[in-house]
């Protein structure tokens, strides 16, 4: 069984639930028509930069090649990646502006940008963790 993420590109102020119903689409076969999102093309570009999105021996991709629309990234990996996989598309989720959805739980992981810190921790980066398992 795959242990799935997401990553997606929605208006600023996006909420979690405003994610969810994007996926919901998603898995209706509703997609978005328009011209990728650079914040998705950028993101697919890195993270297939350092894992093709090919079968092959050590490729953390279960389902190949990735699901890519022009608002999200679909990811099916393998229970047993390393957790480098993991971390590299939180961090390339963080830097490109992304949403992360980890369907396991339902969690919606927004960009550390817009995670609202306390006054006295405004230089702290924000971090979370998707890839608890």
């Amino acid at each position: 069984m795959s242990f799935d993420l997401s990553v997606w590109a929605l208006p600023e102020g996006a909420t979690p639930a405003d994610v969810r119903a994007a996926v919901l689409r998603c898995r209706q076969g509703q997609h978005v028509e328009s011209y990728p999102d650079p914040r998705v093309v950028a993101f697919y570009r890195a993270i297939t930069a350092s894992y093709p999105d090919r079968p092959g021996p050590g490729s953390p991709w279960e389902v190949t090649p990735l699901h890519a629309a022009a608002d999200h990234v679909a990811m099916s990996l393998y229970p047993t990646c390393e957790d480098q996989v993991l971390l590299d598309i939180e961090r390339l989720a963080a830097e490109n502006n992304l949403m992360l959805f980890d369907p396991q739980d339902g969690s919606v992981y927004p960009p550390p940008a817009a995670v609202p810190l306390p006054a006295h921790h405004a230089t702290a980066p924000a971090h979370h963790s998707a890839h608890a398992r």
